[in-house]
Formats: structure tokens, sequence, C-alpha cells
């Protein structure tokens, strides 16, 4: 007998082991919201870098992330320079992948921007809340480099934006509504 495919995250991450890199994010990060400014780009960096990859990948480095890009600052990485580049591109513990590097410091550019003109990254995606998803794609393609479909939709669903990062009946689902 054939087992069919999940069809959600929740489904696949069903009867996996507690400890299970999937199971964890999935419990405890996605959907998940987001409020610190810092968080959310860092949230965008993984996504940004799990492009081409499995998100598995990306969930074993997620802590080499945090390490290689300052904590997620913002500020920080926007200030990076050639130097800062290099260190990048030669640290095995991320994704060493120029364009998506030069893509982190150029959004983290953007989002000092944002900030100045709105207060802060999540009162920007606050605002813009009640786009549909393809006005979205074009906000984040106009603003931010490195930002297709799916990176943009996996980051608004991922960090609580936009709904549909759980079903209604995961119990994750109410975790996160209540």
């Amino acid at each position: 007998m054939d087992q069919e495919s999940p069809q959600t995250y929740c489904d696949y991450v069903a009867n996996l082991d507690n400890n299970n890199l999937h199971k964890i994010y999935h419990d405890e990060q996605y959907g998940f919201p987001i409020k610190d400014d810092n968080e959310l780009f860092g949230r965008l960096i993984l996504e940004i870098n799990q492009a081409g990859l499995s998100w598995t990948t990306i969930l074993k480095k997620q802590n080499n992330f945090r390490k290689a890009y300052s904590g997620f600052k913002i500020k920080k990485i926007a200030e990076y320079d050639d130097n800062a580049i290099k260190q990048l591109l030669d640290n095995s513990g991320i994704i060493r992948n120029k364009l998506k590097v030069n893509a982190a410091i150029y959004n983290a550019q953007q989002i000092l921007s944002i900030q100045k003109e709105f207060g802060s990254f999540r009162l920007w995606l606050e605002n813009n809340q009640f786009r549909e998803l393809d006005d979205w794609v074009n906000l984040f393609k106009k603003t931010f480099k490195f930002t297709g479909k799916e990176i943009t939709k996996e980051f608004l669903i991922s960090s609580g934006i936009l709904k549909g990062a759980h079903t209604k009946d995961c119990p994750i689902f109410y975790k996160i509504s209540s």
C-alpha cells in the first residue's frame, strides 16, 4: 500500500521525533509572529539562503548563520565591507554564495531606510498586510534583492505575517492563534 505524501508542513512533521530539526522548527518557530526587526531580518536571510537548497540544510546551519551575520543585527550587516564579505564567503558553516551575501547587505541597508520612514521593519510589514501574495512579491522585488515569489511567500508565512503556516487541526495552530 502506498503512503500518501504529506500535503502540508504539519503533515510532514506529524510523525517525526520531537528532537527532529523540522519538528522543532514547526513547533517553536514556523508561523510564530516575530516582533523584533533583527529576528525578522534573520528569517529573511535564512529564507534567501534556502533558495536552491533543502530547508534541512538551513536548519542545520541556523546557528552558524546567526553567528556569521552578527546576530542578525541589521545596522552591523548594513555596514559590512569587503573584509566582512570575504569572511562570509570563507565560512564553511553557512551558504557561501556571493549573490546571497551581497543581498543580505543590500537588504539590511534597505531595512534601515524602512525603519527610518516607518519606525520599524515590522510596522512596514504590518502596513502592507492586506496585500495579495502577488502584490507582496512585487513589493519585495522592488525593495529587496534575491526575493522571488517562493522566498517572499515563505518569509511572510514563517514569520506570521501571512496566515497558512499550520492547518486548523494542528495543535500549533491554536498555540499561535491564542
